[in-house]
């Protein structure tokens, strides 16, 4: 990774280095959309074929008629529908509304569609920090960043959908400086 940032300094050598720490509010990653869409359409389809089934073991055990299959699939198709609608429709409103900002003091976290939360995390509170990437994440090169804090409300703080290499740079800056209390 050093070595990266060397050449891109060597490449690029009248552009400085931009610190994580740079106060302006920023989006997550784009490529977390379509991780949301993936990841929502993996559940509705567990969802979808497990309710699918319990409609036909419970047809098959009222006795087989044609006027039991039709109300059972409208049944099925309503939910399946609103399903769908929500794994294309809500990743992009929910990306719409996430945002994060970090500074020497911290990191500020907003997200929210219906029920808006801005959480602040002062470096002077966290006590360590954490990213982690899932099989998903891994495949979109995208990063989760965990943060436990001091305080039982809010002790642990994450931001996920961050670019991997990002992810690793705010984590870096978040981590407490100075001497070490450890034993």
């Amino acid at each position: 990774m050093a070595l990266m940032d060397d050449l891109e300094l060597v490449a690029n050598p009248r552009e400085p280095p931009t610190s994580i720490a740079d106060g302006v509010e920023h989006r997550l990653d784009p490529r977390v959309i379509a991780l949301a869409r993936t990841s929502a359409w993996i559940f509705n389809a567990v969802v979808m074929a497990g309710g699918l089934l319990a409609l036909f073991i419970s047809w098959l055990a009222a006795g087989p008629t044609l006027a039991g299959a039709a109300w059972r699939a409208a049944a099925w198709l309503v939910p399946a529908a609103a399903l769908a609608w929500l794994a294309e429709r809500w990743p992009p409103i929910d990306y719409r509304h996430t945002s994060y900002r970090v500074d020497d003091l911290g990191i500020e976290i907003k997200r929210g569609v219906l029920w808006r939360a801005v959480i602040n995390v002062p470096r002077s509170r966290v006590q360590h920090t954490d990213v982690s990437q899932g099989p998903l994440e891994r495949r979109f090169g995208l990063g989760t960043v965990v943060v436990f804090t001091a305080g039982t409300d809010h002790a642990k703080v994450s931001l996920q959908g961050l670019e991997y290499g990002l992810a690793l740079r705010i984590r870096q800056h978040l981590l407490p400086s100075g001497s070490s209390d450890a034993v």
